[in-house]
């Protein structure tokens, strides 16, 4: 017997893909565009401070994360946004995000919500964890449209009462997987209002924040303080992987009320997977360090603007504000994938594949996901056969 919540579930995206494309031989030298894994150096001291640190290895790891750690997350939020928060009690350190983003629902979501079944919010398409999260908490998953016509970003506001009314929690990215959309500040006002006016908390999935063209994005715990806002409100998920090149290294954080970390530090004593000690401290000097993360930025600069050169004549081309995605339309993501992959050897994420149908439509269907995190050659490079390929002129 297996549970009944999880019975229903598609494939997951990359055996998904795998199925579709490996039937097939590639059209020339593989260029792999689909998985959002950083390619740019990491600090080249990361290493050094792990065999630093590596008598660490001998000792099981504090569950919140050591205090260096904190100080160093408390410190890069209070610089990036203004915002001081405690760092006994406001932050603990994640062995990755999706970690962080399952549990909190587990944590802060009750069984049910004015006598139902509770629902939670999030985009459509979306980062595959929040379907699972809700599902886990035996919650409605409400997937909400991002598409042209909402700015890329959900409008839960446009949700019948009836749904705010269950809504236990509402995910959301900023920047935002796939399409590359920034919550500006009045968006993340009118969500938090709206969290306020029907009690539910925002999961505010921030882990592209640091990639940006030249306004860094405001974040949910910033407009939260400089509003006034109730901070129980909004608990933000912040990550390594991308600011810093370091998707192996599975560090990132989880920020918000006092309230609401304690509960959530309580599920790790039971259940989590702390961070090794000599990762800890190797992570706390990456948040310290912002020259690499300058630098980061600067490549990816330089990628939207090739991006832009190559593919602005492209009919409802969108130039990302933000992350590294490039989220381009097509007339059937599928059939557009494989014939990318038989005709070049580039490789692309079908964008149907981050999206769930609802109501007959699939918000994703109409797009391909392209990566741009590897060199900027090799990125130029499976720019120009994307275009060559899907937008002859």
């Amino acid at each position: 017997m297996y549970p009944e919540r999880f019975s229903n579930l598609p494939a997951h995206v990359w055996p998904r893909l795998r199925a579709l494309l490996d039937v097939h031989e590639g059209g020339g030298e593989p260029v792999n565009m689909t998985i959002g894994e950083p390619k740019h150096a990491f600090p080249s001291w990361v290493t050094d401070r792990i065999v630093e640190h590596s008598k660490g290895f001998n000792q099981y790891p504090p569950n919140d994360a050591a205090p260096e750690l904190r100080e160093a997350i408390t410190g890069f939020i209070k610089r990036r946004y203004g915002v001081p928060l405690d760092p006994d009690s406001q932050v603990m350190a994640l062995n990755g995000t999706r970690e962080g983003l399952y549990n909190a629902v587990m944590t802060l979501c009750p069984e049910t919500k004015n006598g139902q079944r509770p629902a939670i919010l999030m985009p459509n398409p979306f980062y595959p964890v929040y379907m699972i999260g809700a599902l886990s908490v035996s919650a409605e998953p409400v997937m909400v449209p991002a598409t042209a016509e909402t700015g890329h970003l959900p409008d839960y506001r446009s949700l019948p009462e009836e749904v705010l009314n269950r809504t236990t929690a509402a995910y959301i990215c900023s920047p935002a997987n796939p399409q590359g959309a920034v919550a500006d500040y009045d968006y993340w006002r009118d969500l938090i209002a709206l969290a306020e006016e029907f009690d539910f908390v925002i999961l505010a999935d921030e882990c592209y924040s640091e990639i940006y063209r030249e306004t860094p994005p405001v974040g949910a715990l910033q407009v939260a303080c400089e509003t006034g806002a109730d901070m129980n409100r909004v608990v933000v998920f912040h990550s390594l992987s991308k600011r810093s090149n370091l998707p192996g290294l599975r560090s990132g954080f989880v920020a918000g009320s006092a309230e609401n970390i304690r509960e959530i530090k309580q599920l790790r004593n039971y259940a989590g997977a702390p961070l090794p000690l000599p990762v800890q401290l190797a992570s706390a000097e990456v948040w310290n360090d912002e020259a690499h993360v300058i630098e980061n930025r600067a490549l990816y600069q330089e990628k939207y603007e090739l991006a832009d050169r190559l593919l602005g004549n492209v009919p409802g081309y969108m130039s990302p504000e933000a992350g590294f995605f490039l989220w381009l339309p097509v007339e059937n993501d599928e059939t557009a994938a494989v014939k990318l992959w038989r005709e070049t050897g580039v490789r692309v994420l079908p964008g149907g594949y981050l999206a769930h149908e609802r109501g007959g439509v699939n918000p994703g269907q109409g797009y391909i996901r392209a990566a741009m995190v590897a060199p900027k050659a090799e990125t130029a490079r499976g720019i120009e056969l994307i275009r060559d390929c899907l937008y002859p002129q």
